[in-house]
């Protein structure tokens, strides 16, 4: 997430997004599985994290056929892993504030490789608590309307219809908040209407955010993210950085 358009950030990343693609699917499927496994069941309907985590992946083009074969096997399989749910915060160059979320069957390996990330980049790890203040968690939506063929008065009502509690135009596209607990609600509500997604999650949103004056603690900032984000254990990164590629 950088500035204040999650629209600007998908823009920049996404020729990076498809050459990734690969991995971006087995990240979601692992998300996809840990909810079937702790939530109880593979219905979406009963399951609000598994909804959840359908909407993000149907956001980044996870094909219907590969959702619902990893709900199957999740429901009556097991790797032989465990996984759990940690996340880590610390701070970048700059003292930007950075909220790592991850899963991992290994928490050793998973802090040592952040650790040395942190390190690496002129950041340092935190504690729990260090930065996850200035941040609130909402679920994001992200409408794309670069052809123009979205009306912004009929998208707004559409959106706040659909329990929306914030709505914002940014440029060629249109940006949802919501609450976290109506986030898969308000995904299903815009879906029945006839909207698509170009992105569609839970997030941790800064309150504030901050730019990096000088050019080379910016290119390390920007490499600290790239690491992070190409780490298999790591699901989502969030920060504060004003003008993040």
């Amino acid at each position: 997430m950088s500035g204040h358009s999650k629209w600007s950030t998908i823009k920049r990343k996404k020729e990076k997004i498809d050459g990734a693609r690969a991995k971006i699917f087995t990240k979601i499927g692992r998300e996809i599985a840990i909810a079937v496994r702790e939530g109880g069941s593979a219905d979406p309907g009963a399951n609000a994290k598994l909804r959840d985590c359908i909407a993000k992946a149907k956001a980044n083009n996870v094909p219907n056929d590969n959702i619902e074969r990893i709900i199957k096997k999740a429901s009556g399989e097991n790797d032989g892993k465990t996984y759990e749910s940690l996340t880590y915060e610390g701070y970048g160059p700059s003292g930007i504030a950075v909220i790592v979320e991850t899963l991992t069957d290994n928490r050793n390996r998973t802090a040592a490789d952040l650790r040395h990330y942190f390190d690496k980049f002129g950041g340092n790890l935190g504690t729990t608590g260090c930065v996850s203040f200035m941040f609130n968690e909402k679920g994001v939506i992200v409408i794309d309307n670069e052809e123009g063929e979205i009306d912004e008065d009929q998208m707004m009502e559409d959106a706040l219809e659909s329990g929306c509690s914030d709505f914002q135009a940014e440029g060629d596209a249109f940006e949802i908040y919501t609450d976290p607990a109506d986030f898969g609600a308000v995904v299903a509500a815009l879906e029945e209407k006839g909207y698509t997604f170009v992105s569609a999650d839970v997030e941790q949103v800064p309150d504030t955010y901050s730019t990096i004056e000088d050019e080379e603690a910016a290119v390390k900032m920007q490499k600290l993210l790239d690491m992070l984000e190409d780490n298999d254990d790591v699901q989502n990164v969030f920060h504060n950085w004003e003008n993040a590629e």
